[in-house]
């Protein structure tokens, strides 16, 4: 790692209430992405506001933890951030993603497995991702399946996952051992 992580076990109490506040178990005990919060505690001004946005907006936005879930399953894929991904793949199956689901997050094109709207909010952040933009086509093919409000908040999504993988990828971030058991994002590598 190109730093080293400081002890989340010091956190502020309010971040530590913050983080409580997440849904489900998948991000927290055992799974606790505990090397890169270290990491982001070089900076605690930046961390703090942080992790008040992004606790918040996780439980305020127009998405289920499941479609949510997708959308990082699939920044993990273009960032090709295998810590995010081991993180978030507990999430994902405590919230109803299958194996089948999982493999098709992998596949580009996109895997033919979900709904109208997971396809959509998927077919966007690769548009978002991949160009930086939605282009015309994508915007009309996908628009319909999203609220205006759910719009900006797939774009607020998206934007924390960049701050997660590039962190993960940058400061060349471990995966806790604790998570060997989960299958890589690219399996055999």
């Amino acid at each position: 790692m190109r730093l080293e992580p400081k002890n989340v076990d010091d956190m502020r109490p309010e971040w530590l209430e913050t983080l409580q506040r997440i849904p489900g178990d998948g991000l927290k005990g055992r799974y606790a992405p505990r090397h890169v919060l270290g990491m982001l505690m070089h900076n605690p001004s930046t961390l703090g506001a942080f992790l008040d946005h992004w606790v918040s907006s996780k439980l305020d936005m127009g998405f289920t933890v499941r479609e949510q879930e997708l959308v990082i399953l699939r920044m993990a894929l273009h960032y090709d951030c295998n810590y995010v991904w081991k993180h978030h793949v507990p999430v994902a199956e405590e919230f109803g993603v299958t194996q089948a689901e999982l493999d098709a997050v992998r596949e580009q094109p996109l895997g033919p497995v979900f709904s109208d709207r997971e396809t959509a909010l998927l077919a966007l952040t690769d548009e978002m991702v991949l160009h930086r933009n939605v282009g015309d086509s994508a915007w009309s093919k996908y628009k319909p399946e999203l609220s205006d409000s759910e719009i900006i908040d797939l774009i607020s999504l998206v934007s924390q996952y960049v701050l997660f993988s590039l962190a993960n990828n940058v400061l060349k971030v471990d995966v806790e051992q604790n998570l060997d058991e989960i299958e890589p994002l690219h399996p055999g590598m």
